[in-house]
């Protein structure tokens, strides 16, 4: 008689191939799915690493527990690995070689009915399934979505240490700043009527971690900011890949963190068989004010191939009084062409318009163009002339359409890069199998705040201006451009970065501009600027989102698809019922009283 056999199993729902027929084997798992075959029950069997089929005659040893077993009861199953019948052989199964004959049946925790169902891909009203999360991490998509995320982690680390960086740990509990977003706030229980500050990123320890001297740092960290959800923000809680590099320029810190990133959306690329490419390395660079111009925002969809022209000087003393008056306003005309919309009705275009009016815009003006003849009422006004003129400006064939966005800079900018984000949609002209990146940089330092008519900053107050002091000194402050730079992809914004400020006469300087004092700055970044003022070194960095970078690998349109325990919209744990009321006793030892 050999070695006694392990109590739970000898190998995993996974494992089992024809080289194993005839052993006697043992498995655990939940019961996925159960077949009634008349004389023959067949069950699949589940655990984390997949499905083997466990087969029981009617009148088998083990039929009685089998028979009585619900969905998703867990069940410890010995028996004898048998071949399957050629045609009964499963190809979509790493384990449909074969199927175990169950000779003994132990069942270690029966399940109550289900409030919704594991097996079968079936959509779920949301509310349950967060509610059930624990059932929900059960089926195959979301059980494979986190597994990519814990994958996809491990990746982005060994990345990192491969390229010199080490990873240290930041303080969760730390103090509230003025700028951001809202913070949580945690009561201190020895200091009456004082809170802590849950970090909204790791900022300011990371440049301390700089000055302190330790040259490469990074962090899988979590951040933590009291602002609303959307589809591709989590409530609550979010994690970057942080990092933080010493002595570089902008250059360096792409060319430490391009490799990561192309390197991580290669390795996953082909993720269940999904066959995507990624843009080479190096990633595009397109300046701020370019990208505004040809995308209408700073996060293009480079798979997007439509670029935004602006037209404004072939309008002026147009025969189309509307777009004229708007140019001599000194406002501007942006042109989105519309490719091979020859055949498409003029309810296409009507579409658009209608579109564009209930996003809130005045509307979408258009010219159609078939044959080269431009058609519709722009055209007819603005003559076969400036039409040619507008063709030749956009490159348009002779049978691409053209849609218009005019009014303020900001607004026009705007729906044309909405505009240019939906035409790309409608005509299929967006490839699914892409990833693009591309870096914007050159984001201005100042911008004017029209509310309290004053000048502001536009971004990251603690960027290095390009320039730097005497740029702050000599030049006009909209002029002035920043180390500051963004990496997207697909449209969808990983990060922003910048090489940062790390010279007190220089911060003082810009936060003049921007109307604070010298008091100011001492109060509020007290932490930062004292710790400059005792030698700091030229350093930048970046935090690229992790919860994003999975979402966009798994190809997931909610960010809520790849964390494991998500917030509802509104941020609350409908599993644990947070957030929760307290006792009094816990309030009290806070000296803490709420009000309604």
């Amino acid at each position: 008689m050999g070695a006694a056999m392990h109590s739970y199993r000898t190998h995993n729902c996974a494992q089992l191939r024809a080289a194993d027929v005839g052993q006697t084997v043992r498995l655990s798992g939940w019961v996925h799915k159960k077949r009634d075959h008349g004389d023959l029950v067949f069950v699949d069997l589940r655990d984390h690493y997949g499905i083997t089929q466990i087969v029981t005659e009617v009148d088998g040893p083990a039929f009685a527990v089998i028979e009585g077993l619900r969905s998703e009861s867990v069940v410890t199953i010995t028996g004898e690995v048998v071949a399957r019948a050629a045609e009964a052989v499963n190809p979509n199964l790493a384990t449909g070689a074969i199927e175990v004959r169950a000779r003994e049946a132990v069942v270690q925790s029966a399940a109550q009915e289900l409030p919704m169902p594991v097996a079968g891909e079936s959509e779920y009203p949301e509310d349950i399934r967060l509610r059930y999360r624990f059932l929900d991490l059960r089926r195959e998509k979301v059980h494979a979505n986190i597994m990519l995320r814990a994958q996809v982690i491990a990746s982005l680390r060994q990345r990192m240490i491969g390229q010199g960086f080490t990873e240290f740990q930041t303080p969760i509990l730390t103090a509230s700043s003025p700028e951001g977003a809202r913070d949580y706030l945690v009561p201190s229980r020895v200091h009456p009527g004082k809170f802590y500050a849950l970090p909204q990123a790791p900022q300011m320890f990371k440049q301390l971690l700089m000055v302190a001297g330790f040259d490469r740092y990074f962090q899988i960290a979590p951040c933590f900011r009291d602002e609303d959800a959307r589809a591709d923000r989590s409530p609550g809680e979010f994690y970057q890949l942080d990092f933080e590099m010493s002595f570089v320029t902008q250059d360096d810190v792409f060319a430490a963190i391009e490799p990561v990133l192309h390197g991580v959306f290669e390795e996953f690329a082909d993720w269940q068989g999904k066959g995507r490419t990624v843009s080479p390395l190096p990633f595009k660079r397109i300046p701020y004010r370019e990208s505004m111009l040809k995308y209408g925002n700073d996060k293009p969809d480079l798979r997007n191939p439509l670029v935004i022209t602006d037209v404004s000087t072939l309008f002026e003393g147009s025969g189309f009084g509307r777009f004229a008056a708007i140019v001599a306003a000194g406002d501007v005309v942006r042109a989105i062409p519309a490719p091979n919309t020859a055949d498409k009705s003029r309810k296409f275009f009507d579409d658009m318009n209608a579109w564009a009016q209930s996003e809130g815009f005045p509307g979408l003006g258009y010219a159609t163009r078939k044959g080269g003849v431009f058609g519709g009422p722009i055209a007819n006004n603005h003559g076969e002339a400036g039409m040619a003129a507008i063709a030749e400006a956009l490159g348009l064939g002779p049978d691409d359409g053209v849609f218009f966005a005019a009014g303020k800079e900001a607004q026009a900018a705007k729906l044309a890069g909405l505009a240019r984000t939906r035409v790309g949609q409608q005509l299929g002209l967006i490839d699914e199998k892409r990833f693009e990146f591309c870096w914007i940089v050159d984001f201005p330092m100042f911008e004017y705040d029209e509310d309290a008519k004053k000048i502001d900053f536009s971004h990251n107050p603690f960027s290095m201006p390009q320039g730097e002091l005497e740029a702050l000194e000599t030049k006009d402050p909209l002029d002035i451009l920043a180390y500051q730079y963004d990496i997207v992809c697909n449209g969808i914004e990983l990060s922003s970065g910048a090489i940062r400020n790390h010279r007190p006469e220089i911060m003082y300087k810009a936060f003049e501009i921007a109307g604070y004092s010298r008091a100011d700055v001492d109060a509020n970044f007290a932490g930062m600027i004292n710790a400059f003022k005792y030698g700091a070194p030229p350093h930048g960095g970046s935090a690229p989102g992790v919860d994003r970078i999975v979402m966009l690998l798994a190809d997931e349109p909610n960010i809520r698809e790849v964390i494991t325990f998500p917030m509802t919209q509104k941020a609350e744990d409908l599993m644990m019922g947070a957030p929760s009321a307290v006792t009094l006793k816990q309030l009290r030892e806070l000296h803490i009283r709420t009000v309604d």
